[in-house]
């Protein structure tokens, strides 16, 4: 499956609140947070997520902040499931 390219990114990028494409490679997105402790609790709820899904995406962690950056490394590139994951992560910051 060749990477996703062009429009079909744009499209999927919309629906991704806040998701940034980058280079038509890869997205991410920075959550915010009061404290270390709360980013730390986003980390390990996406990392439980990443296990289920066997999709791991990069996460930095800092004070107050994390940072989320996910592509497709089998084919060094974007897929419908990276705007899934990503749709999922938003989902795990809300709740």
């Amino acid at each position: 499956m060749p990477p996703l390219k062009g429009e079909e990114l744009a499209a999927l990028e919309k629906q991704v609140d806040g998701w940034s494409v980058i280079e038509e490679h890869h997205i991410t997105k920075t959550f915010k947070f009061s404290d270390f402790r709360e980013a730390l609790k986003l980390v390990n709820r996406v990392g439980e997520l990443a296990e289920e899904q066997g999709h791991h995406p990069d996460l930095f962690l800092a004070w107050g902040k994390v940072e989320i950056t996910t592509w497709t490394h089998k084919i060094t590139g974007l897929t419908e499931s990276d705007f899934i994951l990503a749709a999922k992560i938003d989902q795990l910051y809300k709740s």
